[in-house]
C-alpha cells in the first residue's frame, strides 16, 4: 500500500516547455517517473525529447493517455488556472511547484477545490517523492533516497532534502516524502498527510518539519495527540527569528506572538511528539524512537 501515487500513476506536466519545467521532467523520467503527457497551450502535437507528447489542455492530455496526476511548473500568474484546470479534468493529484502564487488566488483555488476530487499539494514546495514506487512529482533529488518505511511531511524545500539524506545515511529508507510548501494558502496540510500515514501499513514512523508562522504545527499537534499511533520526531525552522520579521516562505512570519517557535515545540512535546534541537539530528531523533 502506497499514499497519493503509487506505480501505476500516470503523471503530465503542465508547463513542460519551460525551463524549469522541460528539466525536472527529465529528472522525474530518470527517477522512474511514468511520465506520459505535457500541457503547454499553444504548442499541441509538439513532443518534448521527441517522446513526450504536448497537448493544449489537461483535459485532451488526459482523453489521450490517461493521465491522473499533474505536476505544475506554470509562472504564477498563471498557475492558480492551471491548479484549477487540473481539478476541471478531475485528475486525483495537482502538485504545484510554482512560488510566489497571489494569496487571493489560493483562496479561489481553495474553495473550488473543497469537496472535489482532486487533492493538491503546494504551492511553492519540492512535492513528492515515493521511492518505494520509484514514482517523483517535483523537484525532491531522487539520488538522496531510499527505499524503506519512514513518511516525510515537511514546509521546508531544503530541510525536506536535508532530513531524507540524514535517514538514507542512517540506512533508514522512505516510504513517501512529501514538501507541502510554505505559503499561508496551499493544499494537504500535515494533519491531513498524518491520516494518510496513520493508515498505510508501510510506514512505521513519520517524520515532520515545521516552520515558524502560521498555526499549522500547533493544529498537526492536537492531531497527533487524538489520532496517531505511530512515533513522530519533528524539527521546527526558525527558532531564532525576530518577530514581525519574514523568514524565507510567505508564511513564516511570526505576528501578533503567535506562531513562534517554542509555541510548536511545546505543543509538539505535549502530543508526544520527540522534537530535535538542530536541523542535523533530524535523522538521530527519529531513529531514537524506533
Amino acid at each position: 500500500m502506497t499514499i497519493l501515487v503509487d506505480k501505476g500513476t500516470r503523471v503530465l506536466i503542465q508547463g513542460i516547455t519551460g525551463g524549469a519545467g522541460a528539466f525536472h521532467t527529465r529528472q522525474m523520467m530518470e527517477a522512474g517517473t511514468n511520465v506520459v503527457a505535457g500541457v503547454t497551450p499553444g504548442k499541441s502535437g509538439q513532443k518534448l525529447d521527441d517522446e513526450i507528447p504536448i497537448f493544449d489542455t489537461v483535459a485532451q492530455a488526459k482523453e489521450q493517455t490517461g493521465a491522473d496526476a499533474a505536476v505544475i511548473f506554470v509562472p504564477a500568474p498563471f498557475a492558480a488556472d492551471a491548479i484549477l484546470e487540473a481539478a476541471g479534468a478531475k485528475l486525483a493529484l495537482a502538485v504545484c511547484i510554482t512560488e510566489g502564487i497571489p494569496t487571493m488566488d489560493m483562496l479561489e483555488v481553495r474553495a473550488a477545490l473543497r469537496g472535489g476530487r482532486t487533492k493538491l499539494i503546494g504551492p511553492n514546495c519540492p512535492g513528492l517523492i515515493q521511492p518505494t514506487t520509484s514514482q517523483k512529482l517535483g523537484i525532491t533529488p531522487h539520488r538522496v533516497t531510499r527505499p524503506g518505511r519512514i513518511g516525510v511531511i515537511s514546509r521546508s524545500g531544503t530541510l525536506t532534502y536535508e532530513a531524507i539524506a540524514q535517514l538514507t545515511d542512517l540506512g533508514l529508507g522512505q516510504s513517501t516524502c512529501i514538501g507541502i510548501g510554505g505559503d499561508p494558502v496551499g493544499g494537504l496540510d500535515f494533519a491531513d498527510l498524518l491520516a494518510l500515514f496513520e493508515e498505510d501499513p508501510d510506514t512505521d514512523a513519520v517524520v515532520m518539519i515545521g516552520e515558524i508562522g502560521g498555526t499549522a504545527e500547533e493544529k498537526a499537534a492536537a492531531f497527533i495527540a487524538q489520532n496517531i499511533k505511530k512515533p513522530v520526531a519533528a524539527f521546527i525552522a526558525g527558532r531564532t527569528a525576530p518577530p514581525g520579521k519574514r523568514m524565507g516562505h510567505a508564511g513564516a512570519i511570526i505576528s501578533g506572538g503567535k506562531g513562534t517557535a517554542a509555541d510548536k515545540v511545546a505543543a509538539l512535546e505535549a502530543a508526544g511528539v520527540k522534537v530535535s534541537p538542530t536541523p542535523a539530528d533530524i535523522g538521530r531523533t527519529l531513529a531514537s524512537l524506533l
